[in-house]
């Protein structure tokens, strides 16, 4: 058994496949993917059900959503910056990364809060073939761009109310 060592410099200026890799190697010592990559980085086919959520669907989500506070955690985690990726292009978040902001304490509960949002999706457009986000073998959420810039104006709207109510207590 030979052991490398790679800075922090090193992987991010490898490609993204070497990158891919490397993740998926960690994240398989630790328990969390599959034991062999992909030969090849492509997009699943869920992708393809994958719709652009407006600011519109983003509310209805969030009110269909509302008293799973887990769900709203997770689903504001899509307000971040992702990962562009493909075309056309989808961004990438990871799932261990949702894990660990929400505090959930395993993968499965991140996805049934996905789940949850496909769901109430779904129900807002009244379109059972909607997705909210799909997901690859290598424990990525994939969401279209224009859902992540509609859940971030949608956060910055409860955070600007949230401001309001407290300085009108204020006065």
């Amino acid at each position: 058994m030979i052991g490398i060592t790679l800075s922090t410099d090193q992987i991010r200026s490898a490609p993204p496949d070497v990158r891919r890799w490397i993740e998926h190697q960690v994240l398989s010592s630790l328990g969390f993917a599959a034991e062999a990559p992909p030969p090849q980085a492509t997009l699943p086919a869920p992708i393809a059900h994958l719709v652009a959520c407006t600011a519109d669907d983003a509310a209805k989500i969030l009110a269909k959503i509302e008293s799973v506070l887990p769900a709203v955690n997770v689903f504001f985690e899509f307000g971040r910056p992702g990962i562009f990726l493909g075309q056309p292009p989808v961004m990438m978040f990871r799932l261990i990364d949702i894990l660990h902001h929400t505090r959930l304490q395993n993968i499965g509960q991140v996805t049934g809060c996905l789940e949850a949002i496909n769901e109430a999706l779904a129900e807002a457009r009244h379109d059972p073939s909607v997705r909210f986000c799909g997901f690859d073998n290598e424990g990525h959420c994939l969401i279209a761009p224009e859902s992540q810039r509609a859940i971030a104006l949608l956060w910055q709207s409860v955070i600007a109310r949230q401001r309001g109510v407290v300085e009108g207590e204020a006065a």
